[in-house]
C-alpha cells in the first residue's frame, strides 16, 4: 500500500460487495453454500407480496433477481432457501467492510450498504500500482470478514462502476483511459447512469434504431442532446464518452426515517388507501418529532410493480404530524389520479436535517 511520488492520474475505484445480503447468510449458515438462497420476504407470508431483495448466483440460474415479487420467485424455485431481511446484521458487516476499505484512501464515498467508491488518486502513481490496491483489498477483506467482492478501476466513478461490473463475481477489472470509450461503445445506452427505459426509447425514435448501443448515440451533438433532456443531455454527452466530471465525496450517511405498507390486495380504494397512509405519517412522526426535518418523499408501487416517488422539501425545523400530512396527502393523491392502475404498496418517509 505505498505512495508513489509520479504524476498524479486520476484513479478511482469502485468496490461492490457479492451478492450481498445473500453471502452473509451463507458465511452465518455453512449449510446455505450450493444451494439457491433469496432474502426478501416468506413466500408463503401474505400469499407472497413481497420482493426479492437479494439473492445468490445459485438462485439468479433459475431467473430470479432482484426486486421481483417473492411470488414469482418462489413459481420459479421452490426449492430456493427463502429468508427474511436482517438489516441490523448487514448494517454491521457493512460497517467492517468499509473500516477496511476506509485504508485504502482518504475519500470515500459510500453510495449503499456494500459498495462504494475510493479516490486513489495521489496514492497511486499507475493503474498497475492500483491493481495491487484493488488485490490488497479483496484480500483482506476476505481475511477478516470471509466475504467476497468485485472491484472495478479507471479514470472516473462512472467507469470505475462498469469495470466492476464486468468484474463480477469476485474480480478485479482494470479499464484505462485509452480503454475507456472503446469499452463502453458496444454496450446498451441504458449503461449510463441516468439513462432509464422512457429515455431510452426517446433515443429509439430519434435513432431509428431498436436498442442502441452506446457507440449509436455519438451521433448527437452537446447541443441536441441539451435540447432533448437539458441540463442532463449535456452530462449525457459527455458520459457516451466515458467522460464523468462527478468527484468522490465524502458524504454523511443519509438519514431518514420512512414506513411502508403492502395491501393484501392491490387496490383503487381511496379511503382505505388515504387511511393507510395518514397511520403511516403518525408512525413516522412518532419518531421524528424531536428532531429537525428538511423533506419528505411518498412513494407509490402500482400492480404492475412500476415504483414511483415524489418528494418535496421545506426549511430545517421540527414539524407537527397535521404539517407534514398536509404537504405529503397532496403527493399521494397525484399517484391515484396520474394513474388507473391498482396500488400494491404506498410509504412515507421525511428526511433529518
Amino acid at each position: 500500500m505505498g505512495n508513489s511520488k509520479k504524476k498524479k492520474e486520476n484513479i478511482i475505484l469502485h468496490i461492490d460487495m457479492d451478492y450481498f445480503f445473500a453471502q452473509i447468510e451463507e458465511r452465518e449458515n455453512p449449510q446455505f453454500k450450493g444451494k439457491p438462497v433469496v432474502v426478501g420476504a416468506d413466500p408463503k407470508e401474505g400469499k407472497g407480496r413481497g420482493v426479492v431483495s437479494t439473492c445468490n448466483y445459485e438462485a439468479r440460474k433459475f431467473g430470479i433477481k432482484s426486486g421481483m415479487p417473492i411470488s414469482r420467485a418462489y413459481k420459479l424455485c421452490p426449492q430456493a432457501i427463502f429468508l427474511p431481511v436482517n438489516m441490523q446484521l448487514y448494517k454491521r458487516v457493512s460497517r467492517a467492510v468499509f473500516q477496511i476499505a476506509q485504508k485504502f484512501s482518504s475519500k470515500m464515498e459510500r453510495v449503499s450498504l456494500d459498495e462504494a467508491y475510493i479516490d486513489l488518486t495521489g496514492r497511486v502513481g499507475s493503474y498497475k500500482e492500483a491493481r495491487r490496491e484493488g488485490e490488497d483489498l479483496r484480500k483482506i477483506v476476505f481475511e477478516k470478514e470471509r466475504l467476497t467482492c468485485s472491484i472495478g478501476v479507471s479514470k472516473n466513478k462512472m467507469m470505475a462502476k462498469i469495470a466492476c461490473e464486468l468484474a463480477k463475481p469476485d474480480g478485479i477489472r482494470i479499464i484505462t483511459p485509452v480503454q475507456a470509450a472503446k469499452t463502453i461503445a458496444s454496450m446498451k445506452v441504458e449503461t449510463i447512469p441516468g439513462i432509464g427505459p422512457k429515455t431510452r426509447q426517446f433515443i429509439e425514435k430519434k435513432l431509428k434504431k431498436k436498442d442502441p448501443q452506446i457507440r449509436d448515440a455519438l451521433v448527437f451533438s452537446k447541443s441536441e442532446l441539451a435540447d432533448f433532456f437539458g441540463k442532463r443531455g449535456e452530462e449525457f454527452y459527455y458520459k457516451l464518452r466515458g467522460i464523468d466530471k462527478s468527484p468522490v465525496e465524502e458524504k454523511k450517511e443519509a438519514k431518514s426515517v420512512g414506513k411502508e405498507h403492502t395491501f393484501q390486495k392491490d387496490t383503487r380504494d381511496a379511503k382505505m388507501i388515504i387511511k393507510v397512509f395518514k397511520r403511516l405519517v403518525g408512525d413516522v412522526h412518532s419518531q421524528v418529532k424531536d428532531k429537525k426535518i428538511n423533506g419528505l418523499t411518498v412513494v407509490c408501487r402500482y400492480e404492475d410493480f412500476e415504483t414511483h416517488t415524489k418528494q418535496i422539501s421545506f426549511d430545517a425545523g421540527k414539524y407537527t404530524e397535521e404539517f407534514l400530512y398536509k404537504k405529503s396527502i397532496s403527493l399521494l393523491l397525484k399517484f391515484l389520479t396520474q394513474s388507473n392502475k391498482k396500488i400494491r404498496l404506498i410509504g412515507f418517509r421525511v428526511k433529518i436535517a
